[in-house]
């Protein structure tokens, strides 16, 4: 009789349901080397852990606060190796931090021009357009 206390492997299909993503997301993480290719069962089958999905989960999460693969890649590092500091964390997060502001910092700026724009379309009846005017570059975009 199986210990009942040993996790079932799971195939791709319920990876992806139970994190939320799709099939080809897995495969794509799989593929760029940021979730290890699952061992196979005797049928060849691929047969994920909770392992993989506590992987994947941290992955997606990463990608949802917009690190790179590069970044995420770094973060694992570090957590594979366990054996390395927060602070090496907290530098990567730092950086993206700053990568972040400077994003917000151009959406602010673009939000500023396309109201600007707006503004200046009035009701729309204009003979000549200031959004396709700005576009052109003929009118000066602060």
């Amino acid at each position: 009789m199986r210990d009942q206390a040993v996790v079932r492997g799971m195939q791709r299909a319920e990876l992806a349901r139970r994190t939320g993503s799709n099939l080809e997301t897995v495969r794509y993480y799989e593929k760029v080397g940021l979730l290890p290719e699952p061992p196979r069962t005797a049928g060849g089958y691929r047969s994920y852990d909770t392992t993989h999905e506590r992987r994947l989960r941290f992955v997606l999460r990463a990608r949802e606060l917009g690190f790179s693969l590069d970044e995420i890649r770094a973060l694992l590092r570090l957590v594979d190796e366990r054996d390395q500091p927060c602070a090496e964390a907290r530098a990567v997060a730092a950086i993206h931090l700053q990568d972040v502001r400077a994003k917000i910092a151009d959406l602010k700026r673009m939000e500023r021009v396309l109201k600007d724009v707006v503004a200046q379309c009035g009701d729309g009846t204009l003979p000549e357009c200031p959004l396709i005017e700005t576009l052109f570059g003929e009118t000066a975009v602060n």
